[in-house]
């Protein structure tokens, strides 16, 4: 059974290499797979009702509602203020303004929940300070490229959502086991920052120092965010309504606060646009996925595969690193939705099914999901694919793709620390989750 689903795998990564939608490639994989185990049939008897039984999950209503927050971001005027309100507090010292970049993206990543969003409106308003003081390409695109990964790991999260999703786990808990690491991620950016540049003291020149009352001035620019954070985050965890009615009052503050910041009505209709694009290309991942988990299911191979890592005797923490090494692999020619949705089905039971420092099942699956997201968040900065890569050099067609790959490595480099500091304390994720509850 297991030959047979290792079969279709490769006829996967072959669609992939072909460059196939990877929704429509699990989704021909999958009922090719089906059929060959079962025949037309019963393909055709579930395909009946697959995608209603997905589609009326009430919990997916909150992947919408977050790509909606995020379109209102993006294009309402939100992200300028962040970068001015961190510009004028941090960037007179030498790197400065890359890490006011950075800072500037994790406040939009709290609004936003899209890393591809995050970096292309982010780099849209960085990028010509960067320039302007003379930042090294290399910082300059490769700062911006590893800050938009920021938008996925602090919440709101539509990767996170669906994780929570697929795993039958709490979205709020998800959320808030990803604030703290978010935040370390944060501040490990800005710290490879103010190394590189001790190290090359050209590629990051200081900006001009404002007076106290200019930068008290520009702070003014954070409350609107932060005020949206609040009723999002807060509301979950003080019990004053569910995630999905947090994502519809956030949403809404959201395209208010863009209103309100000169967002015009034509730029609210391609809002909804992009959001039903964004959506339906989501939706149809997920069909696909579970149509090629349902094959999977069928050949065993999930649960064989789990059942021989237990029996190896391989230590868990081999195991672990070894997915993490997948990851990184996979990160190379796959997007971070992508990964989660063709790999949880399999790496789940086999997490689920080993010791990791005496965790409890719960606590044991929400620390392998902030370990999944961080791993798949460096996919978007490495090569060949390296999405983000690709949305930075759009915006600056004058820099060599080396270039910007070079400008990633020292915030890999801290990515990899982050990793590490991450596995072997898992309470860095878990500690916020259990004071909370």
């Amino acid at each position: 059974m297991s030959g047979t689903a290792i079969g279709f795998f490769g006829i996967l990564l072959v669609l992939l290499a072909l460059r196939v939608p990877i929704g429509i490639a699990m989704l021909v994989t999958g009922a090719a797979g089906y059929v060959t185990m079962t025949g037309w049939g019963p393909l055709l008897n579930y395909l009946k009702t697959a995608a209603y039984a997905r589609y009326s999950v009430y919990d997916l209503s909150v992947v919408p509602l977050f790509l909606l927050m995020g379109q209102f971001a993006s294009r309402g005027g939100l992200s300028k203020g962040l970068f001015d309100a961190a510009n004028a507090l941090i960037g007179h010292l030498r790197g400065g303004i890359a890490m006011a970049a950075i800072s500037a993206c994790a406040a939009f990543g709290a609004i936003c929940g899209s890393s591809l969003a995050t970096a292309a409106t982010m780099g849209q308003v960085a990028l010509p300070e960067l320039r302007r003081f003379n930042y090294s390409p290399a910082l300059a695109t490769g700062t911006l490229a590893a800050g938009g990964t920021l938008g996925i790991l602090i919440p709101p999260s539509v990767v996170l959502a669906i994780y929570a999703i697929l795993t039958q786990q709490n979205i709020a808990a998800m959320f808030i086991a990803a604030f703290v690491p978010g935040v370390i991620a944060a501040i490990g950016y800005v710290i490879a920052i103010a190394l590189y540049v001790r190290v090359f003291p050209a590629s990051g020149p200081a900006g001009a120092r404002l007076p106290w009352r200019q930068r008290l001035v520009a702070l003014t620019g954070v409350w609107p965010v932060l005020v949206v954070f609040i009723i999002v985050i807060g509301g979950i965890y003080g019990g004053l309504f569910t995630p999905t009615e947090a994502a519809a009052i956030g949403t809404a503050a959201t395209g208010i606060l863009a209103l309100r910041g000169g967002m015009r009505w034509k730029d609210v209709l391609a809002c909804f646009y992009g959001t039903a694009e964004g959506t339906g290309m989501i939706f149809l991942i997920l069909l696909g996925a579970d149509v090629l988990n349902v094959f999977l299911a069928l050949t065993q191979m999930p649960a064989e595969l789990a059942g021989w890592v237990a029996a190896s005797g391989l230590p868990p923490l081999a195991v672990l690193f070894a997915i993490v090494l997948i990851y990184l692999v996979l990160g190379c020619i796959m997007d971070s939705l992508s990964m989660i949705l063709l790999t949880i089905p399999i790496f789940f039971p086999m997490i689920m099914g080993l010791d990791f420092f005496g965790l409890e099942a719960t606590d044991k699956a929400i620390w392998f999901g902030i370990l999944a997201l961080m791993v798949v968040e460096i996919g978007l900065i490495t090569p060949p694919v390296g999405m983000n890569i690709y949305i930075i050099n759009s915006l600056a067609k004058d820099v060599p793709m080396g270039v910007t790959f070079r400008g990633v490595v020292p915030f890999l480099m801290s990515d990899a620390v982050r990793v590490l500091l991450l596995v072997s304390f898992p309470a860095l994720s878990l500690t916020l989750v259990h004071w909370l509850n």
